[in-house]
């Protein structure tokens, strides 16, 4: 119990440290992308962290095998290296009770993956697509930045600060219409506006302007007319709040439930994010055994490559269910079953070396010759 421990922790400390890594590349990536995005006005800088809190459980969920795997090579390389491994050898540990004590790790990192799989994921895309729409319900208004023009040529918005309360202080507003096949420009001054949502009339949502003067037409031209005002209401275009119902965001029970294609494949493939970490876990034991003179990452460029390749099986294998060219009874199966001979076939030979090693030991009775 005490070298499970051991094992344990090295490996699940590395994996630690290997999963926050990941996802602290993956964030300052998403996190430039946003930015990007409030630059262009079109989301708010508070809902950046809420987006990126919400998305962190779905790219640990792609991270969290990698990292294992990845974790598995260095610590087990390590202990090699160190001739630790040796000792363990040494001392009656066979390479079966080696491989157990490995599948006892990645059940605990697979209870992981499985807890974020089938329910924090989920809920944490759900929520992150009640939030998106929430922030597209939003206005250009809501985005605008004071003492700054927002937009380009005729289609115009500047206000000079805001309320305590919520007000826009001196708006100003250019505006293009289309009447008759010809375009009118409009322009909008005023003290003050607000908007306001009228819940009666659908949450349809409104601009008032207060104590100012509109201008409609081009300057010099007989229909030219200037309209002062104490309220006026300008009615703003809203968006429909349309059903969140796509696989990732719903719930693993009712996957299990349903008859929609990509809702099947959605559920293969939370399974099949649980399932690589034991096979990995075989694969990675396999590769780890290296000689001291060799380096701990002499067989780490082989056994990525080979985790490269079964997650590009996994993709290619879920995009061309989702498109129908492979058959949903297949599944993913199959490529599982391609990487559990794979790691079967690697583990046979690691225990056909180790035996042949222990064979060409010298005995006593060569000793005393």
């Amino acid at each position: 119990m005490r070298l499970f421990r051991y094992l344990a922790k090295e490996v699940l400390v590395s994996t630690a440290g290997v999963t926050l890594i990941l996802l602290l590349v993956i964030l300052s990536g998403r996190f430039s992308f946003y930015l990007g995005r409030i630059a262009d006005g079109k989301m708010t800088f508070e809902f950046l962290f809420v987006i990126l809190g919400y998305h962190v459980p779905s790219f640990v969920q792609m991270i969290l095998p990698l990292a294992f795997f990845l974790a598995l090579l260095l610590s087990f390389g390590r202990l090699y290296i160190e001739n630790e491994m040796s000792v363990l050898f040494s001392s009656g540990i066979s390479k079966v009770k080696l491989a157990g004590y490995t599948l006892g790790i990645a059940f605990l990192v697979g209870l992981v993956s499985a807890s974020i799989n089938f329910w924090l994921a989920p809920y944490s895309e759900y929520k992150a697509a009640e939030a998106s729409q929430a922030q597209n319900q939003l206005s250009a208004f809501d985005f605008l930045i004071p003492g700054r023009f927002e937009g380009s040529g005729q289609r115009t918005t500047y206000i000079d600060s805001f309320t305590k309360e919520g007000w826009m202080n001196q708006i100003f507003l250019s505006d293009v219409v289309r009447k008759k096949d010809t375009n009118i420009p409009i322009q909008t001054f005023a003290a003050n506006a607000e908007q306001i949502r009228i819940s009666s009339e659908g949450n349809q949502n409104y601009l008032v302007f207060k104590n100012g003067t509109r201008y409609e037409g081009k300057p010099g031209t007989a229909n030219y007319r200037i309209t002062q005002f104490d309220t006026y209401a300008i009615r703003m275009e809203s968006k429909d709040e349309s059903i969140i119902d796509d696989p990732y965001t719903q719930n693993t029970l009712s996957l299990i439930n349903s008859d929609k294609l990509l809702e099947k494949v959605e559920l293969q493939w939370r399974i099949s994010l649980v399932l690589i970490i034991p096979i990995l876990a075989i694969i990675g034991l396999s590769l780890s055994q290296v000689n001291p003179r060799q380096g701990r990452f002499f067989k780490m460029l082989p056994a990525i490559l080979l985790m490269i390749l079964y997650i590009a099986l996994l993709i290619w294998g879920r995009t061309s269910l989702e498109k129908g060219k492979l058959p949903i009874q297949l599944g993913l199966w199959w490529i599982h079953g391609i990487f559990i001979l794979i790691a079967a076939v690697l583990f046979a030979q690691y225990n056909q070396v180790f035996e042949r090693r222990k064979t060409r030991q010298p005995n006593a009775a060569d000793s005393s010759e």
